[in-house]
């Protein structure tokens, strides 16, 4: 995820202090890994030189001075661009795990016990988004079910996979 727009996004509902876009990020985003605050401010920062935002001004009170933020014609382009410029889904078609198992084939250890790890691993993590779908509001369900939608692609391919081993170690060491 692209911290950036995402908070350049967060800004273009309203203008807003760093403390706050930093709590509206960890609300909707930020449950398994909330945002530093140092991140918030050198991304302000950048965002400000590449003329995206303008600070608003200083306020004084009880506590340091706080700057409020404003999104510029240009930030709303971007994150209008952002919005609508649809993701690659797997780009590179090439995972971790893919890499393992051609790797593991390779060099004649044992794929099958490798895909077996990768399988339990998997397992585990649906049962843990699963119980945390329990009680959680509408935002934390959609966000577990893309997890576990992902999750339930890579189990497939690695029972694919499973089934065909002999079949792409043969393929490899013919090569």
């Amino acid at each position: 995820m692209n911290k950036t727009l995402t908070l350049l996004g967060l800004l273009s509902r309203e203008p807003s202090y760093g403390y706050d876009l930093k709590h509206s990020y960890d609300r909707y985003f930020g449950a398994q890994k909330p945002l530093a605050f140092g991140q918030v401010y050198s991304t302000l920062a950048r965002m400000i030189r590449d003329e995206l935002i303008k600070a608003l001004g200083e306020e004084t009170g009880g506590g340091p001075d706080r700057k409020k933020y404003e999104i510029t014609p240009a930030g709303r382009g971007r994150v209008r661009h952002w919005l609508f410029t649809p993701d690659v889904p797997s780009e590179t078609l090439q995972s971790e795990l893919f890499a393992k198992t051609v790797v593991a084939l390779l060099i004649d250890d044992d794929a099958e016990q490798l895909l077996d790890v990768q399988r339990g691993k998997h397992m585990a993590r649906m049962r843990e988004l699963t119980r945390l779908k329990r009680d959680a509001d509408l935002l934390q369900v959609l966000m577990c079910d893309h997890g576990l939608f992902h999750i339930e692609a890579d189990l497939r391919w690695i029972d694919l996979t499973s089934a065909r081993l002999t079949q792409l170690k043969m393929e490899l060491q013919s090569a």
